[in-house]
C-alpha cells in the first residue's frame, strides 16, 4: 500500500514537471529545419539573410561570404540545410523556411512582396558582389561595340522590361526612373521583336537558363539606335561553362553571374576576365509554407536553450 502511494506520487510529480516545462517553453523540441542552397556563394547570401533575419549571429570577419563554419550563434532552435537550389521550391513543405532566388521563386508562384517573410536588401551598384554582370576578356575591357552593348542594357527601355517582366525577379542594377508607365502591349511588343544580323557586327553572349528575354529589350535599343550590332545568345546548360567558352575565345561576351561567383571561378581556374558592367539583381527571399511572418517563424523556432 505504502509502495503504491509512492509510486502515484512519484508519477503526479513528473507530470506537474512536465507540464511546467512545458509552460516555461523549455520542453525539448527538434529545431526548424531552414534550407538554403547548397552551392558556395548562394548559400553565403542565404546566411547573410538569415543573419539579417536575426535568427543567427555571424564572425564579421567573413564579410559577404561566410560559411556554415563562420556562424558564431544561432538565436533561435534552428539548423541550417545546404540543399540544391532547384529543388528548394518543391521541397519548400519539407522545412519551416527555406531561402530562394527569384530565379525559381517566380516561375513557382511566389512572389517577394506578398510571400516572402524577408527579402534580400542589396546596394545597386558598388562593391556588392551579388549585382549580376556583363564580363569580358580582359584584353577586350575597352573594346567599343562591347561598351555600346552595355550602354544598351543601361537603358529606361531594359529597366522598364526587367520590372514588367520578371515580376520582382530581377530589378535593374543601374540608374532607372522608377515612374514610368508602359502600355499594356508593351512586354509582348519586346518578346515578339525580330532583329537581322545582316551587315552588322555580331557579338556572341554566353548565358544559362531560361530568363534571357531582357536581352531581346538590349537588341531593340541597339537597332533603334542604329548600332550595327547584332547580339547571338549563346546558351549554355551548366554554369561551370560560360567563363571556360569566353576565357577560350568561344563567345565574346557572357552575362550569367554576379560578380562573387566570377572571382571565385576566375581565381579556381585562372581566367582572364573583367566585369564591363553591371545588369541586374536577382534578390534572395525567405519563404515558408508553415507560417506566415518572420515573427511566427521565430516563435515556431523557439529560442536556441544552450
Amino acid at each position: 500500500m505504502k509502495k503504491s502511494f509512492i509510486r502515484k506520487a512519484a508519477t503526479a510529480m513528473l507530470l506537474v514537471s512536465t507540464l511546467a516545462l512545458s509552460a516555461c517553453g523549455k520542453k525539448a523540441s527538434e529545431p526548424v529545419k531552414i534550407g538554403v542552397p547548397d552551392d558556395g556563394t548562394n548559400q553565403s547570401r542565404a546566411i547573410k539573410l538569415l543573419e539579417t533575419a536575426g535568427l543567427i549571429e555571424v564572425d564579421p570577419a567573413a564579410g559577404y561570404t561566410p560559411e556554415l563554419k563562420d556562424v558564431t550563434k544561432y538565436i533561435y532552435n534552428i539548423e541550417i540545410v545546404p540543399t540544391t537550389a532547384n529543388t528548394l521550391t518543391s521541397t519548400l513543405g519539407d522545412y519551416g523556411a527555406s531561402t530562394i532566388n527569384g530565379t525559381y521563386a517566380i516561375p513557382y508562384g511566389l512572389v517577394p512582396s506578398k510571400d516572402a517573410l524577408i527579402i534580400e536588401k542589396q546596394d545597386e551598384n558598388g562593391d556588392n558582389p551579388y549585382v549580376n554582370i556583363i564580363v569580358a576578356r580582359t584584353e577586350d575591357a575597352d573594346n567599343e561595340a562591347y561598351k555600346t552593348i552595355v550602354d544598351a542594357f543601361h537603358t529606361q527601355t531594359v529597366a522598364e522590361f526587367l520590372l514588367e517582366a520578371y515580376k520582382e525577379a530581377y530589378f535593374p542594377a543601374f540608374d532607372y526612373d522608377a515612374n514610368y508607365t508602359v502600355d499594356d502591349n508593351f512586354v509582348n511588343d519586346i518578346l515578339n521583336y525580330k532583329s537581322s544580323q545582316d551587315g552588322k557586327t555580331v557579338v556572341k553572349v554566353g548565358v544559362c537558363g531560361s530568363s534571357n528575354d531582357h536581352w531581346l529589350a538590349v537588341q531593340k535599343v541597339l537597332d533603334d539606335e542604329n548600332a550595327g550590332i547584332y547580339i547571338e545568345l549563346v546558351t549554355f546548360d551548366a554554369y561551370n561553362l560560360p567563363n571556360e567558352a569566353l576565357n577560350n575565345g568561344d563567345i565574346d561576351l557572357n552575362s550569367f553571374q554576379h560578380k562573387a561567383y566570377l572571382y571565385n571561378d576566375a581565381a579556381a581556374n585562372n581566367y582572364d576576365l573583367t566585369v564591363i558592367g553591371d545588369t541586374l539583381i536577382a534578390p534572395l527571399s525567405l519563404y515558408s509554407n508553415k507560417v506566415d511572418s518572420l515573427d511566427a517563424l521565430k516563435e515556431l523556432a523557439g529560442l536556441k536553450q544552450n
